[in-house]
């Protein structure tokens, strides 16, 4: 019987950790992170913004509403977004276009060129900088703009300050060589930009990675216990569970 109890309590144990191992824990030169992946062909990953009543979801709890019987795996809030929650730049949702590429430089994070494109294609993951992605469009089932980008070809941003005192909370995308991983992070306490690149270039190892927000960062992650207060927010990135 003692046997038995603890093989059982092992397979509870192994169970928790398969359904968990979406989203971890990562030091990087003494900054902590949240990384929670999706991998290509394994993982339902979304954009979403409006709910079927034509309002911004706002919040993970109205998605999974839209969801159900379906959950969210993981989400987390993807790009910047104008007071009503629209995206500042283009969103593509399921196909469908919801807001225009912004090419030109500006103010704030999102016109610190070059800023770029998160795209959801059926053939892999990808950021891309905006300007390139304006010549040669991929084939996004789904993209949210933001800005600026953090990695680009395995290089920091040019504009970065390893001294800056500019510290938020911050999170992001970075995806792999091959495109078939994308990594979504979000830093644990408050960082500047350098700090939060080379997290992504030098412990994820990936070679371009876009930025999303910074103070109004959040993630929901319920298998770690995650489910981070806020305000509300405009694009949303997640995986789908189906129902179980």
């Amino acid at each position: 019987m003692r046997k038995n109890s603890a093989v059982g309590a092992l397979l509870v144990l192994m169970s928790a950790g398969v359904a968990a191992a979406d989203c971890r824990s990562l030091d990087h030169d003494g900054r902590g992170f949240t990384v929670c992946t999706a991998v290509l062909g394994q993982d339902d990953l979304r954009l979403f913004l409006s709910a079927p009543d034509g309002r911004p979801f706002a919040s993970f709890e109205r998605v999974n509403t839209a969801l159900a019987p379906a959950k969210l795996g993981f989400a987390m809030n993807a790009g910047m977004y104008h007071p009503d929650r629209s995206p500042v730049g283009l969103y593509l949702e399921n196909g469908v276009q919801a807001g225009k590429l912004v090419t030109s430089d500006g103010p704030g994070n999102f016109g610190l060129l070059p800023n770029g494109v998160f795209c959801i294609a059926p053939d892999g993951f990808r950021v891309i900088e905006t300007r390139a992605y304006a010549k040669n469009p991929p084939d996004c089932s789904y993209a949210s703009q933001s800005g600026p980008l953090l990695v680009i070809g395995g290089n920091l941003h040019p504009r970065f300050l390893p001294t800056s005192d500019s510290r938020y909370v911050r999170n992001g995308v970075g995806v792999s060589t091959d495109g078939q991983t994308a990594y979504f992070a979000i830093s644990d306490d408050r960082v500047n930009f350098t700090e939060f690149a080379r997290m992504f270039r030098d412990a994820l190892k990936v070679p371009d990675a876009l930025y999303f927000d910074g103070s109004i960062s959040r993630l929901y992650a319920p298998e770690i216990g995650r489910n981070d207060p806020g305000f509300a927010f405009g694009p949303v990135v997640g995986t789908v569970l189906p129902q179980r």
